[in-house]
């Protein structure tokens, strides 16, 4: 599964804070990078392995039906199992090595992808991010 986002910008991210990640996800943070390609740009956090530790993509969708697909994408109905909080519906589960939580509510989606094999974590990433964002 890609996940799909490209950093371009070597900024901090704006909605979740580097210590508050490196204590949720377990592991300690070398650099962080953001894509700026769009209005909520998505967070992409580093250890000392080549590939992210944390990735958040937070899209606003044209319609309730691609911000499903989204979700869709992330964390696909036969490889997860479904998640929901607060009005929040996707689906949460380890697919490639990575724990994935991606929900939607309305025509928001958020998707996260850990290294760590535990979903909880991913999921606590989403829920900062959703707080944080005011969603």
């Amino acid at each position: 599964m890609a996940q799909s986002a490209e950093v371009n910008d070597w900024s901090d991210c704006p909605y979740i804070g580097p210590g508050w990640l490196e204590e949720t996800n377990g592991q300690r943070l070398t650099k962080q990078g953001i894509d700026t390609r769009f209005p909520t740009p998505a967070c992409v956090f580093w250890s000392y392995q080549d590939d992210p530790q944390a990735t958040v993509i937070v899209r606003d969708m044209p319609t309730v039906d691609d911000a499903r697909a989204a979700v869709d994408w992330a964390a696909p109905i036969d490889a997860t199992e479904p998640a929901s909080f607060d009005g929040w519906e996707g689906g949460r589960g380890v697919v490639n090595e990575h724990a994935v939580y991606a929900v939607q509510k309305d025509t928001h989606a958020v998707l996260v992808w850990s290294n760590q094999q535990q979903t909880v974590k991913s999921e606590q990433i989403a829920h900062e991010a959703i707080a944080n964002l005011g969603l």
